[in-house]
């Protein structure tokens, strides 16, 4: 086995952020207004990985739950592996490869997502996992490694990490929670602003009135107007910047 110089590996990271910068950024920024989208109208986050990519997985559901940089609402996000007694009982009686996906047929519901982490794309017990997901009508993000792959064929959106080795798609994996939860904080500040101005603007007869969209459950959006006269219903003011 032929060992790395002690510049070799920052070498490698160097050259593949180049890289990762210039596409990374657009699908991270679509992926945060998503997920603030669905969190912030009470579906959830699952996500899973094996070894080094269930580590970032659980770095993700942290920063969701608690926070990232500044203080706002816990929003539900759950690594499926952390829960080691409900992983090896599955293991025992179903066999490794329905470890995520039995817990996915327990936690998910339509309109929650599925993120899975792997710098292969190509473990057995996500890609059955992406299946179940699927049955249930949820949306299956992927963060894998260099593309095609078999799970970012099986999932709804992917992204594919160009790297040379394990260890730097695992880096890049790591940069990309961090911009993922940088954008989501972002769109949940804009999602707040909306409704304030929404309900303010309710509270005012005349005021000018603004495009909003009904979130459904498994469906299309549907165009409104006067978001007050639609009590119990969820609302998402449209940003001209969010490209949605």
């Amino acid at each position: 086995m032929k060992l790395a110089t002690d510049v070799t590996h920052c070498d490698d990271l160097m050259r593949a952020l180049q890289g990762f910068r210039g596409y990374a950024g657009p699908v991270l920024r679509h992926w945060g207004t998503l997920l603030a989208s669905r969190l912030g109208s009470g579906s959830r986050l699952l996500v899973a990985g094996n070894g080094g990519s269930a580590a970032q997985a659980q770095h993700l559901t942290a920063e969701l739950v608690g926070r990232y940089r500044d203080d706002r609402p816990a929003f539900s996000a759950l690594a499926l592996h952390a829960d080691t007694s409900s992983t090896t009982a599955i293991a025992n009686d179903y066999g490794v490869q329905e470890i995520f996906a039995r817990q996915v047929a327990a936690h998910g519901r339509a309109a929650d997502v599925l993120a899975l982490l792997s710098t292969s794309g190509a473990s057995a017990n996500l890609l059955v996992a992406a299946s179940e997901a699927h049955r249930l009508g949820m949306t299956v993000l992927a963060l894998t490694g260099p593309a095609p792959n078999p799970l970012a064929d099986a999932a709804d959106e992917a992204l594919c990490v160009e790297a040379a080795t394990s260890a730097t798609v695992q880096e890049l994996h790591l940069v990309a929670v961090h911009m993922l939860c940088e954008t989501f904080d972002q769109a949940v500040a804009r999602r707040e602003t909306a409704h304030r101005r929404n309900r303010e603007g309710a509270a005012r007869p005349g005021t000018t009135d603004r495009r909003y969209w009904s979130v459904a459950t498994g469906g299309a959006p549907e165009e409104h107007h006067r978001p007050d006269e639609r009590p119990g219903a969820s609302w998402a003011l449209l940003l001209e910047e969010d490209g949605t």
